[in-house]
């Protein structure tokens, strides 16, 4: 299962640097992304929420990180998935740049969080 997590974990981080990349092109280019943006966005912030529950799997199993700190790095992207929602409006060229920023920190989250895995 560990394998599993730490594989999750490393597709996360492509995932959502692909996705904040586009997102950051489209949003200078001043160019709404598409529909197939908006579904790399779903698997990308799909995989935050299956991590996060690999994770509690393998808590449930005693198997912790090496670092105490890993469980910061594992959670944060949560909220990262979640609040750009929150702060949805009317105009799209701004969510675009807030989905956007969410990926990216959930992307440099998932970096630290591998950083902190087990050792």
């Amino acid at each position: 299962m560990p394998v599993v997590h730490a594989t999750v974990g490393a597709l996360l981080i492509v995932t959502n640097t692909l996705v904040a990349a586009w997102g950051f092109i489209a949003y200078r280019r001043n160019a709404p992304p598409g529909d197939f943006f908006r579904h790399a966005l779903a698997a990308a912030q799909t995989l935050v929420i299956a991590q996060a529950f690999l994770g509690l799997v393998l808590i449930s199993q005693n198997l912790e990180p090496g670092d105490q700190l890993h469980f910061v790095y594992g959670l944060l992207p949560l909220l990262c998935v979640a609040y750009p929602y929150a702060l949805r409006g009317e105009d799209g060229r701004r969510n675009l740049l807030v989905f956007t920023i969410g990926s990216g920190l959930v992307a440099a989250l998932g970096v630290r969080a591998f950083m902190t895995g087990p050792h």
